[in-house]
């Protein structure tokens, strides 16, 4: 019994040594934050990288079939599910984030007369590196399915759906790439763009390659909504409340008298997607996601203060790319490995049922633990340009010689 005692005593004084470690790196990643940093950007950008992995995680299955897998998704046999996209679907606050820290990196990086290929490279290169470390696993990944005689048909759907994210980095570089030309562009004229895309398209009878203008005009709205949050144009509560009230309004009506999908992501075999290439609906839907994202942003700040939570959502910031780019791949991989127990439910069963449903969520604890593994395995990858031999880049350095002593603590721990 006293070494019962022991024991337990031991174990309880090995979490709370564990809880005060977290607290001391919490409180130091806290302290080396510079005061005038605005933490509730890095936290819409945190939520916006989150929602889309869990909106993911909840909408993607994969279906066995015979010795195949292939794609489905609760949506299609559960249309009164589409709430859930409205909750995860969150690319427009991440175009808006990142369109107000775009204009806002390049007119302080122009002003310290850096110039726009040293700003351009450094912004796309922590964007790129991952994502090359993913077109080659998945290179070799492929290739070794296919030689061991997988099915063409399954490997095809494993790739797409490992692959499918990429579409938004390719978007989102072009859009960081044409950041000097849009600083002043008023997110009216894309909005405009989108409207007159979509009488043609669906009004008109017009082509559907049309609909892919909007893939540009679409995400332009957010991200030129984010240069007008630069130019402190959104700072009063009431554009939010604007954006907010108008967006949902508009969304709803589209919905409701125009014929628009309710659900914000795409379903497997719907004749009209909202999100591929965006629609109208989908960008009132994002506008109303911008102006609620505006109106959290004091309570967003207040909230940051408190260590252990901006010490978390810093560490997503961090690691945005590679949670983003390998979330699929970690669901894929669950998937695989659990096929060696036969069919398992809300895995590889078909997602027809509140049953499902109730599954995958359960599964969710071990998407989690595959995704934190590849985390580990990839996220050096994602850092800051280097030059030839592995030097830091001069901006690197010249940044990291006057950062304040806490700061390189903080880096070093």
């Amino acid at each position: 019994m006293p070494e019962t005692h022991r024991t337990r005593g031991g174990v309880r004084d090995g979490i709370r040594h564990g809880a005060d470690g977290i607290r001391r790196a919490a409180d130091r990643i806290d302290a080396a934050t510079p005061s005038e940093r605005d933490r509730a950007v890095d936290a819409l950008r945190a939520f916006a990288i989150l929602g889309v992995v869990l909106g993911h995680w909840l909408v993607s299955a994969l279906v066995a079939d015979g010795g195949a897998l292939h794609t489905a998704s609760p949506l299609q046999h559960m249309p009164w599910l589409a709430p859930i996209s409205w909750a995860f679907q969150t690319l427009a606050v991440f175009f808006l984030v990142g369109g107000h820290v775009a204009t806002r990196g390049y007119t302080s990086a122009r002003a310290r007369g850096t110039t726009y290929g040293q700003w351009l490279t450094s912004r796309l290169s922590r964007l790129f590196k991952p994502v090359a470390v993913v077109l080659a696993l998945w290179t070799v990944a492929a290739t070794a399915l296919l030689l061991t005689g997988a099915e063409f048909e399954t490997v095809r759907t494993l790739v797409k759906l490992a692959l499918s994210p990429m579409w938004f980095l390719l978007v989102f570089s072009a859009l960081t790439a044409a950041t000097p030309l849009l600083l002043r562009l008023h997110p009216l004229w894309p909005l405009a763009v989108v409207l007159h895309v979509d009488i043609v398209r669906f009004g008109l009878g017009g082509p559907d390659w049309l609909g892919w203008v909007n893939l540009a005009a679409g995400w332009l709205v957010p991200y030129t909504l984010g240069a007008a949050w630069t130019r402190g144009e959104l700072e009063g509560r009431r554009a939010g409340w604007f954006l907010l009230g108008g967006g949902a309004v508009v969304t709803a009506v589209l919905v409701r008298w125009a014929g628009y999908p309710a659900s914000m992501v795409g379903v497997p075999g719907a004749s009209v997607s909202n999100l591929n290439p965006p629609t109208l609906a989908a960008v009132t839907f994002g506008l109303a996601q911008c102006g609620l994202a505006l109106l959290l942003r004091d309570r967003l700040r207040r909230g940051m203060r408190r260590p252990p939570v901006w010490a978390a959502v810093a560490l997503v910031n961090l690691s945005a790319m590679t949670i983003f780019l390998w979330h699929q791949t970690a669901l894929m991989a669950t998937t695989a490995t659990g096929l060696a127990a036969g069919r398992l439910p809300g895995l590889h069963t078909v997602p027809d049922g509140l049953g499902w449903v109730a599954a995958r969520l359960a599964w969710l604890p071990v998407f989690v633990l595959a995704l934190a593994v590849c985390w580990s395995a990839f996220r050096s990858f994602e850092q800051g340009p280097r030059r030839v031999g592995g030097r830091p880049s001069r901006v690197i350095r010249v940044h990291r010689r006057t950062e304040p002593v806490a700061v390189k603590e903080a880096r070093r721990a």
